[in-house]
């Protein structure tokens, strides 16, 4: 039976060490945004002609604000092409705006992923949003 106590005593010691160390490094991490400037502006389909918005990115480690900085061209280009295949009346209201906006997460997250082997891009916000 003291035996069992022990063994409990130390897997319980050893696991809560584990935990301690796994939020620390969470701790360490800190988000962090990255603006892609200056605002991403494109052609569009339909009656509005013309797109213009400003984005964030949001990584959880602003360790890899680097890796955004450098690959931020790609990122935009893909933003681009992904822009002027919308149609403009579609990004005029709420659910095509927040349809684009997980479109363009995604290219965003793939650009990175495809550039530094993972995807350090959490979350995309537009800050302006224009369409005329």
């Amino acid at each position: 039976m003291r035996l069992i106590s022990l063994l409990l005593l130390a897997c319980s010691v050893l696991f809560s060490g584990f935990a301690l160390a796994e939020e620390e490094e969470k701790e360490k991490k800190k988000i962090a945004y990255f603006s892609l400037k200056p605002s991403l502006i494109s052609n569009v389909h339909g009656k509005a002609r013309y797109a213009r918005f400003d984005v964030q990115l949001l990584t959880d480690d602003e360790t890899k604000l680097p890796d955004l900085q450098l690959h931020a061209p790609a990122i935009r280009h893909e933003l681009l092409l992904l822009l002027g295949d919308q149609k403009g009346e579609d990004l005029q209201n709420p659910k095509g705006k927040e349809r684009f906006r997980q479109d363009a997460l995604s290219a965003a997250g793939e650009v990175i992923k495809k550039h530094t082997g993972t995807n350090s891009v959490k979350d995309l916000f537009f800050t302006s949003f224009f369409v005329q």
